[in-house]
């Protein structure tokens, strides 16, 4: 078995984990591409993948660190501890110019929250202090953000005779933190454009600047003075910039693995492959780095990421834009809309995207628009979001998490008159007062996304609007040798018309589940739902 060496959890500092021998996946051959290629770049990533960590690394090179980067002999002979000294020899430290060094000034709202800009400009104060004071550098005395922040650019260059190195880690939270205050969030982000577009109009004295945060926000917002970064958030060449590939599972994590074997608590790679896996912002899919560590720490299946940041501003707000969630399973959007978060103007597509509850499966030119196909990474997401997806939906959550376990059960069984009553009780114990006083209520997907949202809380295998030869039904679920093809309805009366199962029969949607692999019968449901009754009304079967 290969030596195990300590799982970094919880650390984002570089020193630390080469320090004391930890797990590192090594970045390095691409900071170096970076550093050839360029000088000025964005990077937006979900929370929890590793961009601090990037940003540290990155920040230590610069800092001309080299013993940080080495292993063995040439590690002991720069003064490193023996006892970790066997650590492995990173790419950079044979493809980095030591001899030089570069000042390192660094700016990081990831930590606390402020809700009012007069506290985010005392806090960026006093970053640029802290940032003069480290490296040395004497500021003339001004209460002005920008012109304090020039003046640190400028004079780090000269004391130091070389150019400066910029760092922004989290650039965007003050904003993300203010979203359902839209004054306060404009504010934040006026404030901090005005601190960003210092970095070009320093151009001649920065070497190398890079911004990271969770959002992608358009540049015509916070952006406008800084319209020389390079955006590398869906460049093929960094997708796997930050979080672990399968190789990386395969070769830097293989000894965890060996060990849960060798323990008999083996972790079949299959199932973490689909529980993990799957976000990509490139050809190569990645896993998010957190919940690969919990896992090889615990060794159990649990949503890890999710639960570090319940997303209940995202599930609110999507109620509030009455969102369909079958469309988490598939949805298109444009590059554009991608880009298009602003405080004033946030698409579902680009929330749900750049917050990492979807991810995208694969992109297509369309003459000169480029469309992406996204849909949710993984089953840890699908079975997370929906589950607190469906407790905003219906008004009394422990009900649901009983039923939840019950309809399990039933998918099993493969019993079509259980699944029948099942979904009668979930929406009969919804009080019509409840319907009344909730807008999410009344649109016209809200029966159909219960549906949908109470089956993808299992985890169960799903496919929204399923495609076949005729058309697309509403919902496929497999489970248990099962197909459950449904088609949703929403009459006006308080009686069934039995059309929803007329299109599956006509359409004949079943069609290519018949036969198929894995698929021993295949039941077809026609469900409708009766908007003044608020009940099902039609359950249908075949």
């Amino acid at each position: 078995m290969s030596a195990r060496r300590k799982l970094p959890i919880g650390i984002q500092t570089f020193a630390k984990i080469r320090g004391e021998g930890c797990y590192y996946v090594d970045k390095t051959p691409l900071i170096a591409r970076l550093v050839e290629q360029g000088s000025f770049y964005f990077l937006s990533r979900p929370r929890r993948f590793g961009k601090s960590l990037l940003i540290d690394t990155i920040a230590e090179a610069f800092a001309g660190q080299r013993a940080l980067f080495e292993g063995g002999e040439a590690a002991v002979a720069l003064g490193v501890d023996p006892a970790v000294a066997n650590r492995p020899r990173l790419f950079l430290a044979e493809h980095w110019d030591w001899g030089r060094r570069h000042p390192v000034i660094r700016l990081s709202f990831a930590g606390g929250v402020h809700h009012d800009p007069a506290g985010l400009h005392r806090a960026i104060v006093d970053q640029i202090d802290r940032n003069a004071e480290q490296l040395g550098v004497e500021l003339p005395p001004t209460d002005d953000v920008a012109l304090r922040f020039d003046h640190l650019l400028q004079r780090a260059a000269n004391v130091w005779n070389a150019q400066a190195v910029v760092l922004v880690d989290e650039y965007d939270k003050p904003i993300l933190d203010n979203l359902e205050a839209p004054e306060v969030a404009r504010a934040m982000r006026e404030g901090l454009r005005n601190l960003y577009s210092v970095i070009k109009g320093r151009d001649a004295d920065v070497r190398f600047a890079m911004l990271t945060g969770v959002s992608k926000f358009s540049k015509v917002s916070i952006f406008s003075g800084l319209n020389n970064l390079n955006d590398i958030t869906l460049d093929d060449r960094y997708g796997t910039l930050c979080g672990y590939t399968e190789e990386d599972l395969d070769t830097v994590f293989a000894p965890e693995f060996e060990a849960a074997a060798s323990d008999g608590q083996p972790l079949d790679r299959g199932e973490v492959r689909r529980w993990y896996n799957g976000y990509a912002w490139g050809p190569t899919s990645v896993y998010n780095p957190f919940d690969v560590l919990l896992l090889l720490d615990k060794r159990q299946y649990r949503a890890h990421w999710f639960e570090t940041g319940t997303p209940t501003f995202l599930v609110q707000w999507l109620q509030r834009k009455g969102f369909f969630t079958p469309r988490l399973e598939q949805l298109w959007a444009s590059e554009a809309l991608l880009s298009a978060f602003d405080v004033d103007g946030i698409e579902p597509e680009a929330m749900l995207w750049q917050t990492g509850y979807l991810t995208i499966r694969r992109s297509v030119l369309k003459a000169a628009r480029r469309e992406y196909e996204l849909s949710v990474p993984n089953l840890e997401v699908r079975a997370a979001l929906n589950e607190h997806l469906l407790h905003a939906w219906h008004p009394n959550p422990a009900q649901v998490s009983v039923l939840t376990s019950a309809l399990y059960d039933i998918l099993v069984s493969g019993d079509a008159a259980a699944l029948k009553a099942h979904f009668q009780r979930l929406f009969a114990s919804i009080p019509h007062d409840w319907y009344r006083a909730n807008p999410i209520a009344q649109y016209e997907g809200y029966f159909a996304s219960v549906c949908y949202s109470h089956l993808a809380s299992l985890g169960v295998e799903i496919i929204a609007e399923d495609v076949s030869n005729e058309g697309q039904c509403d919902l496929t679920v497999k489970h248990a040798g099962t197909a459950w093809v449904f088609e949703f309805k929403v009459v006006d009366g308080d009686q069934g018309t039995g059309e929803a199962l007329r299109q599956l029969q006509t359409k004949d949607y079943a069609a290519k589940h018949r036969g198929a692999p894995g698929v021993e019968r295949v039941i077809e449901v026609g469900v409708e739902f009766s908007r003044s009754k608020r009940q099902i009304v039609g359950w249908d079967v075949r």
